[in-house]
C-alpha cells in the first residue's frame, strides 16, 4: 500500500489511542499510546519525531511510529511501532522506520537510535534489521503485556560513531562471551580487552529498612538538585519517579518504576553509585514488592567495580550497547544488566539467527549465576 506519511498532530490522538488498543489490547505499558497528555507532549517535542501513515483511499490511520529524543542528548529511541491488523504485510512498519531514521539519524541530529522489539514473532526483528538496526542483546522478562515477555535490543548508529569508541582494558570474565557476540554481530573488536575475575563484594553495612518514596514531582525535583547535569548519571530517556533510602539517609537510589509493564530501571545513586552498590539486594527486594518483576541497570563497560557489584547480586548481562554515550570526541560502551524474580520461559521466544548468539550467552550466564556447580567426589 502506498500510504500517506506525515507527522502526527494533536488531532490524531483519539485515532492513535484506538490504533494502539487494536494492536496491543488494554495492556500497552507506554504513555505514547494511552495517555493523551503524554502523547500531546511528544507530538510537540522538538527533540522527537512522530510519524503516522494513512490509507490513501479512506484516510484511515494505518500505522504509527516515533523516535523519542531528549534535550542535550544525541541518542534516541524508536518506539510505538504499530500497524493496524487490517494493514499488515504492506510494508508500513519499514516505511515509517526508514522515514524516521532519515529525519533523525541520517540527518545528523542523533548519533544512534535504539529499539526494544518483541520476540513473540520474527516480524519486529526483521523490520528493524531491514532498516539498518543490528542486535545488541536480549532482555528476558522485560515487560508484562498480556503475559511476561522478553525483548530484544537493537540499535542503528550514524556513520563513523562505532569507530570512535573509547577503549576498555579489562572487564569481569563473565562478560567476555557477550563481548564476543557483539564482535561477531557488529564487526567491532574487543581483542585487546583482558578478562579478569570480578572484584570481591564488600560486606554491606546494616540496612534496617528502606523507605520508598513515590511522589514523582518531588523525586524529579530532588533528582535534579542532586544531579544538575548528566555528568553524574546517564540513563537516556528515563526520568526517575521513585526514590529509595535507608532510615539514616546515607544514600539515595533513584529509579523509574512502571507498574503497568511490571519493570524498573535503576538510574543512579547519591552521593555516588558506589554508596548503594553493596545494598543492591534490599533495593531489588523493595522494588519487587512494589511490582517490578524485572529490574535493570545500565553500567559503563569501563566500570569494573560497578559491574562486579551487580554480578555479585545476581544481575545477569543480557546486552551490550557499543558507543552509547558521547564523551568529547569519543563514545563509551554500556552493559545492560537485569534481574528478574519471575520464571523465565523461553519456549515462546522467536529469535532470528543474528540474535541467537545473545540468547545463548544469556542462558549460559544465567545458569552460571543461579544453578549450583555439581562436584563429584571419588
Amino acid at each position: 500500500m502506498s500510504a500517506l506519511v506525515a507527522p502526527a498532530t494533536g488531532a490524531d490522538i483519539a485515532e492513535l489511542r484506538q490504533l494502539y488498543y487494536a494492536v496491543y489490547g488494554p495492556h500497552y505499558p507506554a504513555g505514547l499510546g494511552t495517555d493523551p497528555a503524554e502523547m500531546a507532549r511528544l507530538i510537540q517535542d522538538p527533540d522527537s519525531l512522530w510519524l503516522v501513515a494513512r490509507c490513501p483511499d479512506t484516510g484511515a490511520l494505518a500505522a504509527s511510529a516515533a523516535i523519542h529524543g531528549e534535550p542535550g542528548s544525541r541518542i534516541g529511541r524508536l518506539e510505538g511501532l504499530a500497524v493496524h491488523p487490517d494493514h499488515r504485510a504492506g510494508g508500513l512498519a519499514a516505511t515509517l522506520t526508514e522515514a524516521l531514521c532519515a529525519g533523525m539519524l541520517d540527518s545528523g541530529r542523533l548519533d544512534s537510535v535504539y529499539a526494544t522489539v518483541r520476540t513473540v514473532s520474527a516480524g519486529p526483528q526483521r523490520v528493524v534489521a531491514r532498516n539498518g538496526f543490528r542486535p545488541l542483546g536480549v532482555l528476558p522478562n522485560a515487560v508484562d503485556l498480556s503475559s511476561r515477555e522478553s525483548l530484544a535490543l537493537y540499535a542503528r548508529h550514524s556513520t563513523g560513531v562505532l569507530e570512535r569508541r573509547v577503549p576498555v582494558t579489562e572487564v569481569p570474565a563473565p562478560l567476555l562471551p557477550l563481548l564476543k557476540a557483539v564482535e561477531s554481530c557488529l564487526g567491532v573488536s574487543y581483542g585487546d580487552v583482558r578478562a579478569t575475575s570480578p572484584l570481591p563484594a564488600a560486606g554491606p553495612g546494616p540496612v534496617e529498612r528502606l523507605e520508598m518514596i513515590e511522589a514523582p514531582a518531588f523525586v524529579r525535583r530532588r533528582f535534579h538538585e542532586r544531579f544538575p547535569d548528566t555528568a553524574g548519571w546517564f540513563y537516556p530517556l528515563h526520568t526517575p519517579n521513585v526514590l529509595l533510602t535507608p532510615d539514616d539517609g546515607r544514600f539515595e537510589v533513584y529509579a523509574y518504576l512502571n507498574r503497568t509493564g511490571g519493570y524498573c530501571s535503576l538510574l543512579t545513586a547519591h552521593p555516588d553509585p558506589a554508596a548503594a552498590a553493596d545494598h543492591l539486594e534490599p533495593v531489588t527486594r523493595a522494588l519487587t514488592r512494589a511490582g517490578a518483576g524485572y529490574v535493570e541497570a545500565l553500567v559503563p563497560l569501563a566500570h569494573h567495580q560497578a559491574l562486579s557489584a551487580f554480578l555479585a547480586q545476581g544481575f545477569v548481562a543480557g546486552a551490550l550497547y557499543p558507543a552509547m554515550r558521547a564523551d568529547g570526541d569519543g563514545f563509551h560502551d554500556y552493559v545492560v544488566l537485569s534481574r528478574t524474580t519471575e520464571q523465565i520461559d523461553f519456549r515462546g521466544v522467536v529469535v532470528e539467527p543474528p540474535l541467537q548468539p545473545y540468547l545463548d550467552c544469556y542462558l549460559s550466564a544465567w545458569a552460571s549465576t543461579y544453578l549450583p556447580t555439581l562436584e563429584v567426589a571419588s
